[in-house]
């Protein structure tokens, strides 16, 4: 199996190219390095199966590939503020040069969506079938809609060229390899306690998410790549709802701090709740997140400390 992986030297793609490295793919991961880093695949440099493309899915070709995940996107507000412009087009340019070569060469593809398309959400927990509440005018929308807009291009493939599409909404995911400065709240938090510095809530602490360690989401990434077939978006994520205060409360137990928890205004269209319904991916994949808080949140404390002690 020759698969692609745009976007593999990213948080979750790396994890991802490493697993498909195990499961005895030839893979090639490419990615313009601008919020992926090096030194997330440098365990793979010098495997025959593994080869980088440093390279843009704005500007993608290639022949040969039976897989392709299309990851390719900044996925935190701070790296997709940064070029709102470049953001949308990575998105929507990007998805469908990905389309067209799948198209091309009888590629498969499982599109990295993302629980941002149901924006500030009304419904709870988020099924497939909710529509969402985004604002197309805000500091997220650029992001937001892009993935949206990315999800329409998947659609109209499948339905007009017979393109074998998954697409998949992943909901909040942490572990190794998060950047340091990436403003997700499981890296934020971490790193603040580390440094003793003020654990920053921005709202109350009782607005919620639900955490899916690494792990758990490359499993559902490769089945559904694996199954014969997913029509529809597919929820990934892990179901179990945790207040950010109670994350905060955890972090601080974990961590040998003397940091203390400051509150700060709610960023606008941040969502109140989060929690997806899985059970489609339940039923269709065989999919159930197994690592749990704890585990992961010491998992994750430890590769920032690795990470603090190599400078």
């Amino acid at each position: 199996m020759r698969v692609l992986v745009t976007g593999g030297a990213g948080f979750i793609g790396s994890h991802l190219c490493e697993r498909l490295v195990e499961d005895g793919c030839d893979v090639v991961c490419l990615d313009n390095l601008s919020t992926g880093r090096e030194l997330n695949i440098v365990g793979l440099y010098g495997n025959p199966r593994f080869d980088l493309v440093v390279g843009d899915v704005r500007k993608i070709d290639g022949t040969g590939f039976e897989w392709i995940f299309n990851l390719a996107s900044p996925a935190s507000p701070v790296a997709y503020q940064r070029d709102p412009i470049g953001t949308l087009k990575t998105n929507v340019v990007g998805m469908g040069n990905v389309l067209q070569l799948a198209r091309k060469v009888g590629a498969r593809v499982v599109q990295a969506s993302t629980s941002e398309v149901y924006g500030d959400p009304l419904e709870h927990p988020q099924r497939e079938g909710y529509w969402g509440n985004v604002n197309c005018y805000g500091p997220r929308a650029c992001y937001d809609e892009g993935k949206r807009a990315a999800e329409t291009l998947c659609h109209d493939y499948r339905n007009l060229h017979g393109v074998d599409v998954r697409v998949v909404r992943i909901f909040n995911t942490y572990g190794p390899r998060m950047q340091a400065d990436d403003g997700r709240v499981v890296s934020n938090f971490i790193v603040q306690a580390m440094g003793n510095e003020p654990i920053t809530i921005y709202g109350d602490g009782t607005q919620t998410r639900s955490f899916c360690y690494v792990s758990d989401m490359v499993d559902g990434l490769v089945r559904a790549m694996s199954v014969s077939d997913l029509v529809g978006p597919t929820n990934l994520g892990n179901p179990e709802e945790l207040q950010i205060g109670y994350l905060a409360d955890l972090i601080l137990e974990k961590v040998d701090t003397r940091s203390q928890v400051i509150y700060e205004p709610l960023p606008e269209d941040d969502p109140v709740r989060r929690r997806p319904d899985i059970t489609k991916a339940k039923e269709q994949l065989n999919f159930m997140p197994v690592v749990g808080i704890d585990e992961g949140i010491e998992a994750t404390i430890d590769y920032f400390k690795g990470v603090r002690n190599e400078r």
